[in-house]
């Protein structure tokens, strides 16, 4: 009688694995059938809505996060304004440079790589056709800060590589910003064309 009941259980047990690992399969399976259907008119719109939404969420978070980042270099630059104009030469990056150009010419240096970092703000904000003008324009005034450090860490007696974000940090940031721009920009014209591609159909 054990003997029965046993050999039952192993039986159900036995089969309730193999439907379960029928169900695991299933799972990971390809559909055999083909569900492809048009699209209802509603629903395309409603899927384009979506994808605008998502596109314009991605950009919105995107450009406030390198924004962000160069507000944050800005407040630098200020303290680093700052520290040269009543304390010259005290801080490290600056003092290399004690025997190369005066004080004032380090000022408007930090001054001129502000005015790249808010022109870049200014262009990944900016919502209009001109944006992108502000974007190269920051990259031209980044590439005249950096060719004014690159000459005077060559003429030190010694390369100082501890320093080089002096001539690429604007510069980057300019090209990095502009570069996002266009992936953003990218991505938004896609979602335009695929509300070209939409078609009338109501479905039964």
């Amino acid at each position: 009688m054990i003997m029965m009941v046993m050999q039952k259980l192993t039986r159900k047990w036995r089969n309730s694995r193999r439907e379960s690992q029928y169900d695991e399969d299933d799972k990971f399976s390809l559909p055999t059938r083909d569900d492809g259907r048009p699209i209802d008119t509603q629903e395309q719109e409603e899927l384009v809505r979506s994808l605008e939404k998502v596109q314009t969420q991605q950009s919105l978070l995107w450009r406030g996060v390198f924004s962000g980042l160069l507000l944050c270099y800005v407040a630098f630059l200020i303290y680093s304004i700052y520290q040269q104009a009543y304390y010259p030469w005290e801080l490290r990056y600056h003092a290399y440079f004690m025997y190369e150009v005066d004080s004032w010419t380090i000022i408007a240096a930090d001054w001129a790589a502000i005015l790249t970092c808010l022109m870049t703000i200014k262009g990944l904000l900016h919502e209009s056709k001109y944006h992108r003008r502000w974007l190269w324009s920051s990259c031209c005034i980044g590439m005249i800060v950096a060719v004014f450090w690159l000459n005077h860490m060559l003429r030190l007696a010694k390369f100082r590589w501890d320093i080089l974000w002096l001539p690429v940090g604007p510069l980057s940031g300019a090209g990095i910003c502009i570069y996002i721009d266009h992936l953003l920009n990218v991505s938004s014209e896609e979602v335009r064309k695929l509300r070209g591609y939409m078609y009338a159909y109501k479905a039964r």
